[in-house]
């Protein structure tokens, strides 16, 4: 391999890594740009790299959260490891449909679509676009649920606040004690919450913006959604909820639809937080992506070139370095923003992809 080579190759781990947890299909990504710069490399392996090079990928899920799916850490009690096998036993229910799909279509989009180069780019530039639709009206819808909200509970602490300040004890109930995340038996909204937390006179102040991988990050005021979602945790995740979000990851069979951005609109649409719907969208993607690579291999065999496999070897560390920085960015955007950006970009990428191959196809 000489520089461009390992240049080139670096690149596409580079693209895998970012995209694979953004909600704007890697899949989508790799094949505009393998179509703008192909990989000199036999169409069986490049069928097999595109699974296999997101192997890096989910090798950053396990290393960012193996503390959450750990089952035997010594460090856990007992009711942390039976949360952590029923977590386990949500993504096994939740997989179940797209191994089902994968299994029984997989060999036909991978012959009528994504070796199709008259099609292919037609298909995954309109995945793109209607899926940054899809994107921007769930957002709208779900911003707009939680303004209604915040104005029930804004009034509902107004009316406490006055009743307080009557002194009547005899009209005036005792506050009950403070528990998950509610003061005088109101809930806290973002304004209350973050205006304690900075002791502001106004309740207005920035979130607090805390990090880490291996924790799971308590209800708090950091993702608005959870003031409308009915599940906030994965002990509030039942079985069928994940099955029924396993269903909307079928849609992922799709080139340029985005695995993680299926998963996230169907759980946000089943009544999950943002941050649920992403945390969800990560684990999902282990045994989906393992399996997925173990199919590709018994399919095309392991008899590939020494350039191949150097190539296989470079995309997948390099999937797996940037996935880590991109698992951060996403954990920590989402608890501040909407996806409303990304489907913007979903759908600008989408029109230039699709101008850009209608002029030179």
């Amino acid at each position: 391999m000489n520089v461009l080579d390992y240049l080139h190759v670096i690149f596409f781990g580079i693209v895998e890594g970012i995209t694979e947890w953004l909600p704007v299909s890697s899949t989508g990504h790799m094949m505009l740009f393998n179509s703008l710069w192909p990989l000199d490399v036999s169409p069986e392996f490049y069928d097999t790299f595109l699974v296999v090079i997101q192997l890096g990928a989910i090798l950053a899920v396990i290393a960012a959260f193996f503390r959450r799916l750990n089952p035997f850490s010594f460090k856990k009690s007992s009711a942390e490891k039976r949360a952590t096998w029923r977590l386990w036993l949500l993504i096994v229910v939740g997989s179940i449909p797209a191994a089902i799909v994968g299994i029984a279509l997989d060999k036909w989009i991978e012959a009528h679509i994504m070796n199709d180069a008259s099609l292919s780019y037609k298909v995954v530039a309109g995945a793109l676009i209607v899926y940054g639709f899809i994107f921007i009206i769930m957002e709208l819808i779900l911003k707009r649920r939680i303004a209604n909200s915040a104005v029930v509970r804004g009034k509902h602490a107004r009316l406490s606040s006055s009743r307080a300040c009557t002194g009547n004890a005899s009209t005036a109930p005792a506050s009950a004690p403070s528990t998950d995340g509610e003061v005088g038996g109101v809930a806290e909204n973002d304004v209350t919450r973050s205006g304690k937390a900075a002791g502001t006179a106004n309740g207005t102040a920035a979130p607090v913006r805390t990090f880490s991988f291996d924790k799971q990050t308590p209800r708090s005021a950091h993702d608005s959604s959870e003031l409308v979602a009915s599940v906030t945790s994965f002990s509030q995740l039942s079985l069928a909820r994940a099955f029924a979000v396993g269903v909307f990851q079928c849609l992922a069979i799709i080139p340029g639809t985005s695995r993680s951005g299926a998963i996230i609109i169907g759980s946000i649409l089943l009544g999950t937080s943002r941050t649920i719907a992403t945390e969800f969208a990560f684990f999902l993607a282990i045994p989906i992506m393992f399996g997925w690579g173990l199919i590709k291999f018994i399919r095309h065999g392991l008899a590939f070139t020494a350039y191949e496999w150097s190539v296989l070897g470079i995309g997948v560390l390099v999937a797996f370095l940037v996935s880590l920085l991109a698992i951060k960015f996403l954990v920590g955007f989402i608890k501040h923003h909407d996806f409303t950006a990304f489907g913007v970009y979903r759908i600008l990428i989408g029109v230039l992809a699709l101008a850009y191959f209608m002029l030179h196809v």
